[in-house]
């Protein structure tokens, strides 16, 4: 008998590479899209599931700031599985509606535990919740495992940090299996498009098409340790097949800066960049050219700016045999080829 999994967010990155992944082990997969998400189904509408995407996958309206919404749709669909993977997740927008990331975010999370809890599904409804690396905050340069310290900087990463406690909460309290996915940065073609490695590559491809002459970015000193969206949703899968539910941290362990991603996202259209000026005046040069095609603007320096994140997911590879397969050069240059053929752009 197939099991049954239900994705909240799933017409986002990972919600349709999820989808992706477990429609490929015989799931039927369930989920939840706001009516606001209408028009944005193009990564489901993609998915590459021949002959079984109309029968097994199956979308319901709903939202997580809905609590009759969601009891009424996990009684009904009565999962093996639950992935919470929807959220307002964008940083710089949680300080501009903060009450809003609170509430999509932090009771979001505690509205499918409670309706775990009430409907009696503990011993048969697994619970996965998405955390993500900005809990750490500013850690100095230390690599972050699941022992760091957690010190939020932003409305979204304190409103995921209750998310956090609050899953261990149900998980100590109630006996329910759930478990925590700490991940830091992961990536994909299908990044929305106000990320800014997404902005970068997209970005370029319309330089190219000469729809725009430089893109304009925030702090390029900035530090991530990115992967690949497609390498993480084998990880979350995992995190709900192991044997006891438990937290963990997933990532490459290496870390680039923003500058760094741009360095490389134009060499592979042949255009080097020369960085000329500091701070708020630097500007990105195409070294053959002259013209400017980085500009950095203090409007995209985030409040309590996160310079550096770098994880150790050794836990994750020794329980659950995990790993991110993906390189960053690799990565970086799916995501320009990407929006070049997307833009139309022939090299």
């Amino acid at each position: 008998m197939s099991k049954i999994a239900l994705i909240t967010g799933i017409t986002g990155q990972d919600g349709a590479y999820l989808a992706e992944f477990l429609l490929k082990k015989d799931y039927i997969v369930h989920g939840i899209k706001r009516r606001s998400s209408t028009k944005n189904t193009e990564r489901i509408d993609s998915i590459d599931v021949k002959n079984i995407r109309k029968q097994n996958l199956k979308l319901h309206y709903g939202d997580l700031t809905d609590s009759s919404n969601i009891i009424r749709l996990i009684s009904e669909i009565n999962p093996s599985e639950i992935y919470n993977l929807a959220a307002q997740s964008h940083v710089m927008v949680s300080f501009e509606t903060p009450e809003y990331t609170a509430n999509a975010d932090s009771l979001g999370t505690l509205r499918i535990l409670e309706a775990i809890k009430t409907l009696k599904l503990q011993k048969k409804t697994k619970f996965y919740q998405a955390s993500t690396s900005e809990l750490f905050g500013n850690v100095n340069k230390t690599v972050q495992n699941e022992q760091t310290p957690f010190r939020p900087q932003s409305p979204y990463a304190t409103a995921k940090l209750y998310s956090y406690w609050i899953t261990k909460n149900y998980r100590d309290a109630y006996g329910i299996f759930a478990s925590n996915g700490i991940l830091f940065n992961h990536e994909g073609p299908t990044r929305e498009e106000t990320f800014v490695t997404r902005k970068i590559t997209l970005g370029i491809s319309e330089i190219l098409r000469k729809q725009r002459k430089f893109i304009t970015l925030g702090n390029l000193d900035s530090k991530r340790d990115w992967g690949h969206a497609k390498d993480f949703v084998q990880g979350i899968w995992k995190i709900l097949q192991h044997n006891s539910p438990d937290d963990f941290v997933l990532s490459t362990g290496k870390t680039h800066s923003v500058r760094k991603f741009v360095e490389l996202a134009f060499s592979y259209v042949g255009i080097k960049i020369n960085w000329i000026g500091k701070g708020d005046k630097e500007v990105g040069v195409d070294q053959e050219t002259n013209q400017i095609r980085i500009k950095v603007s203090k409007k995209f320096y985030r409040p309590n700016e996160v310079e550096y994140l770098r994880g150790d997911s050794s836990k994750a590879q020794k329980l659950l045999k995990w790993s991110c397969k993906t390189s960053f050069e690799q990565l970086v240059k799916e995501m320009v080829l990407s929006d070049l053929k997307k833009n139309k752009v022939y090299l």
